[in-house]
């Protein structure tokens, strides 16, 4: 917090610093001098003209402050960078995830890349929004909604925050006209070669596509053809699978994208009846492999904020998070 030579904390933000990441000190409670304070990091996305304040922080939250119960504030830098795992921007992982989980219809608008898969996970169905989409705000919501709605699919937008290039703002937009965020998870990275060191990778098959017995382990049921073509899709593709006993359905199974020096790991599975196994570990250790054997040295991969056993196995890993990324659905229509 800002202190002047007095010692007296300081406000040094205001309006004019929407969009800028700051640090805020408030009272807490009623606001009553004496009460405890709390202090909040992120983003101002909005200073209303009635004194309020919204922040948004790393994990896609917002906070809103009275004006009237700040302590002190100030601008700080962007997120400092990350102390282990590969160094990159938001804008490259988001393009490399994109790839790594094709839709198989896409359109841009502007720097915005519409996409659509048959409503096959809402990655392959939502708007990535890197850049300006050549029209103004409204405008182009309208145009996306009225893209996804020729395609009998609902309207959404992925965006992330909490690293450098991040869109707090855009988030805050979106809630302003009514856009629910429905889901939000965290892209972590990490190093190839200590995933690789990790386990022998014995016992795991490695395949082209995703065959039967891969795809009896898969956790979404029922995949049609154009499921097959997203989970098909990217620049080279493999599949991993632990056989069951008896070649029943199998123990573990595992989904990995090369893309230049990225590798992308997803759908790690495994029998819940042999979970603590190490099966995952073994998983993705082959396919690390495979990876480095490509030329690939970091690592990439999607996990939900509520799934504690897989962020412990990730963080055993290696990895950590670099954004948090979220899903917005457009509101119902008018008179709905």
């Amino acid at each position: 917090m800002e202190i002047s030579a007095a010692g007296r904390f300081e406000v040094r933000i205001t309006a004019a610093d929407v969009g800028k990441r700051v640090s805020v000190r408030r009272l807490a409670g009623n606001g009553v001098a004496g009460e405890k304070f709390t202090d909040t990091v992120g983003v101002l996305t909005s200073w209303n003209d009635d004194g309020m304040l919204t922040i948004t922080r790393r994990d896609g939250e917002t906070v809103r402050i009275p004006e009237s119960a700040l302590v002190a504030g100030k601008v700080v830098p962007a997120a400092p960078a990350r102390r282990r795992g590969p160094a990159a921007s938001y804008g490259e992982l988001a393009r490399v995830a994109s790839r790594g989980w094709r839709p198989v219809e896409s359109e841009r608008l502007g720097e915005w890349e519409l996409r659509a898969a048959a409503g096959f996970t809402r990655r392959a169905n939502s708007v990535l929004p890197l850049g300006d989409p050549g029209l103004p705000l409204d405008a182009a919501l309208a145009a996306v909604r009225r893209w996804y709605g020729e395609r009998g699919l609902p309207a959404y937008v992925q965006t992330a925050t909490g690293a450098e290039g991040t869109q707090e703002l855009l988030c805050a937009e979106l809630e302003r006209r009514g856009w629910l965020r429905e889901v939000s998870a965290e892209l972590w990275t990490g190093g190839l070669a200590p995933v690789a060191d990790r386990a022998e990778g014995a016992g795991v098959l490695l395949s082209r596509a995703a065959g039967e017995d891969w795809l009896a382990r898969y956790q979404r049921k029922g995949v049609s053809e154009v499921a097959l073509k997203v989970l098909g899709g990217g620049a080279s593709v493999w599949f991993a699978t632990v056989p069951g006993a008896g070649g029943g359905t199998p123990a573990a199974i595992g989904r990995l994208v090369v893309d230049g020096r990225w590798a992308g790991f997803a759908a790690v599975e495994v029998d819940p009846g042999l979970r603590r196994r190490g099966l995952a570990t073994e998983v993705m250790a082959a396919l690390a492999r495979r990876a480095l054997a490509e030329g690939a040295s970091a690592a990439w991969l999607q996990v939900e904020t509520d799934n504690e056993g897989a962020r412990a196995l990730y963080g055993r890993l290696g990895f950590a998070a670099h954004h948090a990324y979220h899903h917005y659905r457009a509101p119902e229509a008018d008179g709905s």
